[in-house]
């Protein structure tokens, strides 16, 4: 099936404007994080990073299709020694405007860079916040089961006839239900942990996420054909995830360089769909 996939130059906030109501499926998109990368982006100083960015997020509210889910990829930066709050300030405000935080995922840095501070430890984790319109809303979980590995062989084994069908527990654990909703097969579903590397080989941009981060949260969040929007979109790391996994996405960069590099970029990429693969979770 053939897939669409476009480049647009300019700021989300004025792009947008033109892009229908309700016709995005997916938006994962990693924007500018507070003062950073300040010669492209401007630098938007943390005080002032909500500000900035809930206009651009009442766009993507309008353009996303009620079952359709919005990933964030954002982390706190360090201001005067402390974690600026300006993240969990923007949470709040998305809220406020409509969306709901339906859940947070956290990408772990396999291969972060080594170095001591005097008050803290290296970054190793960086947050993927998903918003939803509404509770309902499209998830392929199977897209994304992992093997069991050993643990299949060493804890179900253990497990009695009523550890199988027992359904009501009181504390809410995983084993309280029944385990063939999430056991099929030695396969497993994963947890909200991505154990992914990040990015080494785009010596083009500084802060392209791994292919296989939005690869992940492309085959939950969508189908065949459905159309992906980065309004952020760099490099085109995920637009070229998308159009492998036979996905239309639309990507949208206000620096002319990272918009001829995506259009290379997606120029080589290839049709591939790519079958379901474990490099970014480990097994349980």
């Amino acid at each position: 099936m053939p897939v669409e996939t476009l480049i647009k130059e300019g700021d989300c906030l004025d792009v947008l404007q033109s892009q229908p109501s309700s016709s995005i499926d997916l938006m994962i998109t990693s924007p500018p994080y507070a003062d950073s990368r300040q010669s492209t982006y401007g630098g938007i100083h943390p005080d002032r990073y909500v500000e900035w960015f809930l206009p651009r997020a009442e766009q993507f509210l309008r353009v996303l299709k009620p079952t359709g889910s919005f990933v964030l990829n954002i982390k706190e930066k360090v201001v005067d020694g402390e974690r600026h709050t300006y993240v969990l300030e923007l949470i709040l405000a998305l809220r406020k405007q409509g969306w709901l935080w339906t859940e947070e995922y956290i990408w772990h840095k396999r291969n972060c860079y080594p170095g001591k501070w005097p008050n803290r430890f290296r970054d190793a984790w960086e947050r993927c916040l998903h918003f939803t319109k509404e509770k309902k809303f499209k998830m392929n979980q199977d897209a994304v089961m992992i093997p069991m590995g050993d643990w299949a062989g060493s804890r179900l084994k253990s497990l009695g006839k009523n550890d199988v069908v027992r359904f009501d527990s009181k504390v809410g654990s995983g084993f309280g239900k029944n385990i063939a909703n999430w056991v099929r097969r030695s396969m497993a579903y994963p947890t909200n942990v991505l154990h992914l590397a990040t990015e080494c080989g785009n010596r083009k941009h500084s802060a392209a996420f791994p292919p296989a981060l939005p690869e992940w949260f492309i085959r939950v969040f969508t189908d065949l054909g459905d159309w992906i929007l980065d309004p952020f979109a760099g490099s085109g790391t995920a637009l070229k995830a998308a159009k492998g996994l036979g996905r239309n996405a639309m990507g949208i960069e206000r620096c002319p360089e990272y918009c001829a590099l995506a259009q290379e970029i997606l120029n080589d990429a290839q049709l591939v769909l790519m079958q379901p693969e474990s490099h970014y979770v480990t097994a349980l």
